[in-house]
C-alpha cells in the first residue's frame, strides 16, 4: 500500500491526491486502507521516515567510521547515494515536501538537523585542511548533497544500474573534480537517464 501511496503522491502531488484516489488505485476499500493506515497523513509521515530514517542511519554510519573528517563526509555521499537508489521514490517525495502540514513541518525540521550534521562534518574537514576553506560549510553542505538529491530527477529505477559504481562515481567527481584520475574508475553498470 505505501508503495503505491508515494507513486500516486510523486503522479498527482499529496496535496491533490485524496483518500477515493489512493484506494481506487489500490483497489481496495477505504476501511481497508485505514486498517492499515489511519489517515492520508500517516502515509506521508511513512514515506517521509522511509526516507529520513534511510538517510540518517547513512549519516551515522559514516560519521562512526575510523579516519579522517574528510573520509567519513566522502562515505557519507556514497551511503546518501545508496539510500537514494534503494528509496528513490520515497526519497523523492520528501524532496516536495514544502511545509503546508504538521507532518510535513516535521519531515522539514529534520532535514534542517541533517543539514546541520552534514554542515558540521564538512566545517570538520575544513579545519583539517582537507577541503578548501573559501567557502562557507553550510553552502558547501548544500551544493554537495544538492547534487546528491538531484539523482531523483534523472536516474532511471527500472534501468540497469549499480548503485556502488553511481555512488563512487558522484563521490569521485564531488571530491576530485573531472580531472583525469590516477587510478581506474569504480564505476561499473549503465546509468539510464529518465529525462533531460
Amino acid at each position: 500500500m505505501l508503495r503505491r501511496a508515494i507513486d500516486l503522491f510523486n503522479l498527482k502531488g499529496y496535496d491533490a491526491t485524496s483518500i477515493g484516489d489512493l484506494t481506487s488505485d489500490l483497489g481496495v476499500t477505504k476501511s481497508a486502507l485505514y486498517h492499515h493506515f489511519p489517515s492520508k497523513e500517516s502515509l506521508l509521515e511513512a514515506a517521509c521516515e522511509e526516507a529520513l530514517g534511510g538517510l540518517n542511519r547513512a549519516v551515522t554510519r559514516a560519521a562512526k567510521q575510523e579516519g579522517s573528517a574528510a573520509d567519513r563526509l566522502r562515505a557519507t555521499v556514497a551511503e546518501a547515494v545508496r539510500v537514494l537508489v534503494a528509496h528513490q521514490p520515497a526519497v523523492t517525495l520528501l524532496l516536495r515536501v514544502r511545509g503546508n502540514s504538521e507532518v510535513e513541518q516535521r519531515a522539514l525540521r529534520r532535514r534542517r538537523r541533517l543539514d546541520a550534521r552534514l554542515a558540521a562534518l564538512v566545517g570538520q574537514a575544513i579545519d583539517e585542511g582537507a577541503i578548501r576553506a573559501d567557502l562557507d560549510p553550510a553552502v558547501v553542505s548544500r551544493l554537495v548533497f544538492g547534487t546528491v538529491n538531484s539523482l531523483v530527477d534523472w536516474v532511471d529505477p527500472d534501468g540497469s544500474l549499480d548503485a556502488d559504481g553511481l555512488a563512487a562515481a558522484v563521490e569521485g567527481l564531488l571530491f576530485d573534480g573531472l580531472q583525469k584520475p590516477s587510478r581506474p574508475s569504480r564505476v561499473s553498470g549503465t546509468i539510464n537517464a529518465s529525462g533531460s
